[in-house]
């Protein structure tokens, strides 16, 4: 009965992973600027890992290869966000600028001229 349920919990991991990473594709198909394609490919990048990689330690038992498993999973919580946040000031350092409301000016703050808005 317990191995059943830890299959059951297993495969339900693999799924939602396997459906984040499938939703962070079609962000970045979908998303209309650099940034927030980067958001939505780095926050299910991020659950995607978590959800698959725990569902494959459910999967091999208390062994070796868990230990393995999780220690990918801790370089990947960690290269993940840095990876984004280095493309993020790349583009930043490059003045790529976020895609707003069409009758607003484009950062105006940023470059130290006075909102339009006030």
């Amino acid at each position: 009965m317990v191995e059943w349920a830890i299959n059951l919990l297993s495969w339900f991991l693999l799924l939602t992973g396997g459906i984040f990473g499938v939703i962070g594709g079609i962000g970045l198909i979908r998303f209309p600027d650099f940034y927030t394609r980067l958001h939505g490919a780095g926050v299910t990048d991020t659950l995607c890992a978590i959800c698959i990689v725990s569902g494959l330690v459910l999967q091999s038992g208390l062994s070796l290869l868990s230990v393995k498993l999780l220690l990918i999973l801790v370089f990947l919580l960690f290269t993940a966000p840095t990876a984004t946040h280095a493309l993020a000031r790349a583009a930043v350092v490059d003045e790529i600028e976020p895609v707003l409301e069409e009758d607003s000016d484009p950062l105006p703050d940023a470059r130290g001229e006075p909102s339009s808005n006030t």
